[in-house]
């Protein structure tokens, strides 16, 4: 099979190369070896890759931190599953799923990937791979930071960093649809966009001033950092910033400041999948490339807002 491999940490993107890989081994996978209880080989058609995932120790060593390159990148699958080992339950052959894989294992910017069957989950046959690829991990990152993490209910008030990109899109419309005041924040020319997914307000970081907001609930925070430092002080008795950039360095007074590491889960997936196909949640895909551009797009210096999907198969 086709797949991307990275094998220097230090070059980066850089240092990406299509290379003929072996096909997964499905005799191996259906036998009684415990490595292989609970995985599905998926046949990619579309893949999604986070552009700091080349950051992650996780990409470079296993779970016992033994190095593991030549890996695989990207986390995001959709796909059909074309062979099932023993305890992989919930799922069929022929089956169109979605989810994301293990951090410590290969990923999806192959045309075959071997997947822990809980953490993917049905796709509807009404929405199309590149939108499953897509909305993977924004759905579920946005979903855990609000609701599991935020505890976001109706009539609270959230800030939402980046609310034009991949993931704040997604955060923006599921805290309008939970009845939460939405506020998103971004840069100018990014305005209209987040303002088409659902938030009441926009603040423009680079000429309005983000104290003038006064205090929220709930900060979701995609940036760290200044802005995430200066969020805290937003933050009401009580609230909570969550942020997906790392630890916070400032936390509220009174309230919480926390930061967590998505994780996939099948009821979650089912519930943002029964989103898009009703047209109640859409996500934002900025470019998408087939398999053979794949190492030119993911290396290009074009500012893109929203998702990089890789398209496997046609």
């Amino acid at each position: 099979m086709k797949a991307i491999v990275v094998t220097d940490r230090a070059a980066g993107k850089a240092g990406m190369k299509l290379v003929a890989r072996p096909d997964p081994d499905v005799a191996r996978l259906a036998s009684l070896e415990g490595a292989n209880y609970g995985d599905v080989v998926v046949e990619v058609h579309a893949s999604g890759f986070t552009g700091n995932e080349l950051d992650w120790p996780s990409t470079w060593v296993d779970r016992l931190g033994r190095d593991r390159t030549p890996s695989i990148p990207g986390h995001e699958v959709a796909g059909v599953v074309t062979a099932l080992s023993y305890g992989a339950a919930g799922l069929s052959v022929g089956q169109r799923v979605f989810g994301l894989t293990d951090w410590t294992r290969d990923g999806t910017l192959a045309e075959y990937a071997v997947v822990e069957a809980r953490n993917l989950a049905p796709l509807p046959g009404d929405v199309d791979f590149t939108t499953g690829a897509g909305v993977a991990m924004a759905g579920l990152t946005a979903w855990q930071g609000l609701f599991e993490y935020g505890h976001l209910v109706a009539g609270q008030s959230v800030l939402v960093h980046g609310a034009a990109g991949a993931v704040g899109s997604v955060a923006a419309q599921l805290a309008c649809e939970a009845g939460a005041y939405v506020i998103g924040t971004g840069r100018a020319v990014h305005r209209q966009t987040a303002l088409d997914f659902g938030v009441q307000e926009f603040v423009d970081l680079e000429n309005d001033t983000l104290e003038d907001v006064g205090r929220v609930d709930l900060v979701f925070d995609v940036f760290g950092g200044d802005i995430g430092n200066r969020s805290a002080s937003l933050v009401r008795t009580g609230g909570t910033l969550v942020s997906v950039a790392g630890p916070p360095e400032a936390r509220p007074i009174g309230g919480r400041a926390l930061d967590f590491v998505v994780v996939s889960d099948r009821a979650q997936l089912g519930e943002i999948a029964q989103r898009v196909r009703h047209g109640r949640l859409r996500t934002h895909i900025g470019r998408v490339a087939g398999l053979d551009d794949a190492v030119a797009a993911l290396n290009s210096t074009d500012h893109i807002s929203g998702k990089t999907v890789i398209r496997i198969r046609p």
